[in-house]
């Protein structure tokens, strides 16, 4: 018998009729004498429920019952769903992720997977098991404490248990149909892709895509994990992430991402000497502050202007780290420019390594629409840009027609 992975989000478990509809799908794959591990998310909102619960009692936690708590909301969901599928007549159990045991870093609040050992999972499916429940999100570190993998961190469980096990495929299923070209909800065009590579998926998922965890992209790619995205409340193919060679046509771009809440910072006349730039990340790295596109004029008189871009919630912790870098005299400038208006867009496909003129295309749709582009950055596969977020919606639209991805 095959093993395959079904993991359930935060809206496929958000109440017992909503369970409903896992419990169906686990119970054909039984039938299609299949052994099967569920990993679940907490659910509906409970974890933001448990967040506010925690900093009730303070703003200044200890990350280590922070995990402890949090972790309490997937092991809910687990048990719930293992007792559905017994009604059912199936042989099923719950495990939280130190029963199995998922080791990981101690890196509270946002660890990382070590090492899973399967011997305890197969084990009982030799004796009978049908259906394994694990809780997802959580690990246990070699401290012997609860840990979590951060926010989306259960596609990262399901991902992980499938290498692990060599499993047939893992199956995510979500609220949607699958991986779209953009954004239906903005382009009604948007059309469902039945293929994806797992490079453009991993760069559409770090560029703003909802839909998929990064590290289980990351996983899945690394692992060669067959991973499906599909609806659970509704039947389909979903889609397929698999290899590039997979792929039987390799389109110029699939798809179409963004990050609404961008924020663009300015350090200007920056003291222009050897190693600046990694003066200046070094601080905002020890900030936890994360970076994405950087711009560094050239220099006049030895001074220079460094541009980058962080989500507008660390802002305010960006800036601290830089005034007290400047006040300790490790970084020399004369001005911080903020722009808390802008978000960021993303064109993404593997055909681009092989097609020219797709920036040209690209910035010619936007300067058309009078859209004007304040910061670029690409890679062999993606292009992307910082404008005014007022003009998100129609630059999306546009790129979207530009590009012909309703036709896919």
């Amino acid at each position: 018998m095959s093993t395959i992975v079904m993991k359930f989000g935060g809206t496929s478990v958000a109440d017992l009729n909503i369970m409903q509809n896992a419990i169906l799908k686990i119970v054909e794959e039984v039938k299609n004498k299949k052994k099967v591990i569920v990993v679940v998310s907490a659910m509906g909102s409970t974890t933001d429920h448990l967040v506010r619960k925690v900093k009730e009692v303070s703003a200044i936690y200890d990350a280590r019952e922070y995990d402890a708590i949090l972790s309490t909301g997937e092991n809910i969901s687990a048990s719930i769903m293992a007792l559905l599928l017994q009604n059912e007549g199936i042989n099923s159990r719950s495990w939280q992720g130190w029963q199995i045991p998922i080791i990981t870093t101690d890196n509270h609040s946002n660890a990382r997977i070590l090492d899973i050992s399967t011997k305890n999972l197969e084990k009982r499916f030799t004796n009978g098991m049908q259906v394994a429940i694990v809780a997802g999100f959580q690990g246990i570190s070699n401290k012997n404490r609860i840990t979590t993998l951060g926010r989306g961190g259960s596609d990262t469980s399901a991902v992980a248990l499938a290498a692990a096990i060599c499993a047939e495929r893992c199956d995510i299923y979500t609220d949607v149909d699958g991986i779209y070209t953009t954004d239906p909800r903005i382009t009604a065009s948007a059309k469902k892709l039945d293929k994806i590579s797992y490079e453009e998926m991993l760069e559409l998922a770090s560029l703003g895509a909802k839909v998929l965890h990064t590290r289980s992209v990351e996983l899945a790619m690394q692992y060669k994990v067959k991973v499906r995205v599909l609806n659970s409340f509704k039947k389909g193919s979903g889609t397929l992430l698999c290899d590039e060679e997979d792929m039987m046509e390799k389109k110029v771009v699939s798809g179409i991402t963004f990050s609404k809440n961008e924020a663009k910072l300015t350090l200007l006349g920056v003291k222009d000497k050897p190693g600046v730039a990694g003066i200046v990340f070094d601080c905002l790295s020890r900030a936890n502050i994360n970076v994405d596109m950087i711009i560094q004029n050239i220099s006049d008189n030895d001074l220079t202007d460094v541009t980058f871009s962080c989500p507008t919630d660390q802002v305010d912790m960006a800036k601290e780290s830089l005034e007290e870098g400047k006040k300790n005299n490790i970084i020399e400038y004369r001005k911080l420019d903020v722009d808390r208006q802008v978000s960021k867009i993303s064109i993404v496909g593997i055909g681009m390594r092989s097609h020219s003129g797709i920036a040209k295309k690209m910035f010619k749709t936007l300067g058309d629409e009078n859209i004007n582009i304040k910061v670029i950055s690409t890679s062999e596969i993606k292009i992307s840009v910082l404008l005014e977020r007022k003009y998100l919606e129609l630059a999306i639209q546009s790129l979207h027609e530009a590009f012909e991805l309703s036709k896919v």
